[in-house]
Formats: structure tokens, sequence, C-alpha cells
């Protein structure tokens, strides 16, 4: 969310690093962390500030009071691009932590053969994790060249929240208190509009500034095609993603959403009231619970062909190391399948558990509104392999860049889309840097 600034923006409940005196880079010091040696030593670093990083923290303290016999520290670094460019750097030179972070979009990008390590299928099967522990499209994601490179924990989809109070007075909510379905662009209209004449002001808010997640969601839904088979050459639809512009700038234009909206904007209106739905990532549960609003979930609507939403997953990787220890190596799966037992934990903060023995547990069905987005995750779209994509990377900003005037009405659909497509044609021809 996440993931979850795209482009740079305060992020302020979800992407900032934890406060204190750790600045950019900073060690969580847990109690019993004292070894910076040995061979059970395990140095983890994540990019997760706000709600996910006091969640972590939390989990990992209980880590630590339970497995005594590892050697444990903490580090959370800045979201985004200076993250990556410290883990790659630190891989590169095979000085990296044990463990780390990743977003799985980024993963093939991040030249896996060479800045991580595989993650040992045997020691991970001893440690009570499988294959099948896992949905197939999100675990096949994590090999290349038939090896592990990642171990998913969670998955973070794009979305739709709804003020059940202004939804009731529209008529919104079937007898269970939740939002009826919502199923083509004609619902999704007529049902905003009953929002924003319930509000007087909009029906939804979102990132106008960088549309990247609802631009892609609903090309994904109209099943657009982004790189032909090759993965080297755009291969973008151009009728397809033009219909999914168009949708935009009626929206904008009808007043259904605001021509302007920064990420701080969008979860403000949500929170004061000024729009009914929202659309974004799971991210921001703990920021609406945390404001005691009456508030549901829902995955994203299904406006076209099939359903689908974008989305990414955060994974555990093992960076390069130069001579890393079987020992720590052992200890480090053992930290990975302790997280994935316990991330039902994890999933209060509004992710949805990769490993499916928790997603489908009765604890984490009984969350709610966590829970009743879980179908998402049979649908999440990730972006598009290459070096410049991913959760924080070029190409979301390109996307930002030309989508935007889509919603201030400073372009038409046709001229955000040529620009968009010139600047993914510039980051093609372009080597990548890894």
């Amino acid at each position: 969310m996440p993931n979850h600034p795209a482009s740079p923006r305060p992020g302020p409940t979800r992407r900032r690093v934890l406060a204190g005196a750790l600045g950019l880079t900073g060690a969580l010091a847990l109690p019993g962390c004292g070894a910076t040696s040995g061979p059970a030593r395990v140095r983890e670093w994540n990019l997760f500030g706000g709600g996910d990083g006091a969640r972590l923290l939390q989990i990992h303290r209980q880590f630590v009071a339970e497995r005594k016999d590892i050697a444990f520290e903490a580090h959370t670094l800045a979201w985004g691009p200076p993250f990556y460019t410290k883990l790659a750097m630190s891989a590169a030179g095979g000085r990296a932590p044990e463990v780390a972070t990743l977003h799985l979009s980024r993963l093939r990008g991040f030249s896996p053969t060479t800045l991580l390590d595989p993650i040992p299928l045997d020691r991970l099967s001893a440690a009570g994790i499988n294959s099948s522990d896992f949905l197939p499209q999100t675990w096949d994601r994590c090999l290349i060249d038939d090896k592990l490179y990642a171990v998913p924990l969670d998955q973070h989809p794009f979305v739709l929240y709804y003020n059940t109070d202004i939804c009731r007075r529209a008529g919104l909510l079937g007898p269970d208190g939740r939002i009826k379905t919502i199923k083509g662009v004609d619902a999704l209209i007529e049902t905003m509009k009953a929002v924003k004449e319930t509000t007087g002001k909009f029906a939804a808010s979102v990132e106008t500034t960088n549309p990247w997640r609802l631009w892609w969601t609903l090309y994904g839904q109209l099943e657009g095609r982004f790189f032909d088979e090759s993965g080297t050459r755009l291969a973008l639809d151009d009728a397809k993603a033009l219909e999914a512009l168009q949708l935009m700038a009626k929206l904008a234009a009808d007043g259904l959403v605001p021509r302007s909206s920064p990420y701080a904007a969008l979860v403000a209106m949500f929170t004061n009231g000024d729009a009914g739905l929202s659309f974004n990532g799971e991210w921001e549960v703990t920021t609406y619970e945390t404001a005691k609003m009456k508030f549901g979930m829902a995955p994203f609507p299904q406006v076209y062909d099939v359903p689908a939403c974008a989305g990414d997953a955060h994974t555990f990787v093992m960076p390069h190391q130069n001579g890393r220890s079987a020992a720590s190596t052992q200890a480090t799966v053992e930290y990975i399948a302790w997280m994935l037992k316990h991330s039902v934990e994890w999933a209060e903060g509004g992710h949805i558990p990769a490993y499916q023995p928790v997603a489908t547990s009765a604890e984490y069905l009984a969350l709610r509104p966590q829970a009743d987005y879980r179908d998402a995750a049979n649908h999440v779209l990730l972006d598009p392999d290459a070096w410049f994509s991913g959760s924080g990377a070029q190409l979301q900003n390109e996307a930002g860049a030309a989508f935007s005037g889509v919603f201030s009405g400073q372009s038409s659909p046709r001229q955000a889309l040529d620009q968009f497509k010139a600047a993914v044609q510039k980051l093609l021809d372009t080597p990548s840097p890894v």
C-alpha cells in the first residue's frame, strides 16, 4: 500500500519510518537481541512505517520471547527507492542482512539470481511450510528458474471502503449490513450518484494525483495486455486503455470524485464523511478504526469483464551474502516460517495472509472488516514485470504524471495515454541499473 506511495508524498499512516531517534535507518532494539555475531544471527530489514511498523514491532517482540536461541535484529528503512537502493548495494557487496522484505512486484526486476540467494525448499518444508500452503499464482511468481527466491507473507489489494451510515441512508446496504454487489459500469455510476446525493459533496475518494492503481485495476478487468510475450515490447491495447481512462474522466467530470486529490486528502475525505466510498489499498483499515468510523470493506467492484484488482504482496527474501552459514540459513528459514504461522496478527492491519492455513482459519475469518474482502486475493493483479515496475517504482510515477491530467481536465484520455506510452518506451530503452 502500500501498499503506499508510488510517488513522493507524506503517506500519513502507512509509509513513514518509525518515529524516534533512528533517523533514515534504525535498528529496533528488541529484548534479548544483544548478540551481533554467531551462527544463529538473523538481521532483518523492512520498510514498514506507521501502523504496520508498530504492529511488526509487536510481532517481533513475541518472536524474540519465544526464540531465545536466535540473535534477532530488526531494522526499518525508508519506504520506496531508498530501501531498495540500500538493499541492492548491500547484496551486491555480499554484506546484506539475512532476511529482508521485498514487494513481489519488484522481484524479477531486482536481478534475483545475483542479488538474492535461493531459499532452500527442503529447510522450508522441514519448518512446516510447503508450496501447497499458498495460492498457486502467488507461489509461482516467487519461482525463477525453478528456484525459490521469495516467500509471500501477504497480499494487499486495491479495495472498496464504504461508510456504513452514509451507504445505509443511500439505500445501498443489504440485510446483512454490507454493501450490495456492484457489477458493471452502470451499476457503479448509479451507486456513486446515490452516495453523492447523500454526502452532498463527493461519492468516492481516490488518489487522483497518481491514479495508477485505479487505472491498472480497470484495464486489468478489461483483460488488457501490457507487454508482449517476450516481456520486452510494449503491447498496450489502446482501445481498452482508453476505455478505462474515459471512465476515470467521467467520474471527475460528473463530480463523483475530486479533480485533484493527493493521498493524504483521499484518506481525510473518507474519514470526515466528504465521501461515502473510498478506492484504496486495504492498509488504511487501522486509520479508520482509530478514527472510530463505522465502515465496511469489500473487493473492488467488477466493473468490466473479469474480477481483477491492482495489488502486491510483501515477501521474505534472502539477500545475497558472501559465505552465508548453514546455521544462519536455518535460523532465517525458521524465522520466516514463524512469521507465516503468526500472520493473523499481521492481518489485523488489513493485509490478506498469503499462508493459507492462516487465511482459512477461524481466527482470521472472524476479523471484520478484514476478512470481508479476502476473495480479492484470488484476483490480485501485480504490476508488469520490468526493472522500472513495481511498488514505488518509476512506472507508477509515470502513470501519475500522465493520468492525473485526466481527472484535472488538463489532458484528454488520448493525450494522457500517448504521454504514458512514450514514457514507458523510454524506460524500456534504458538498460536496467542492476
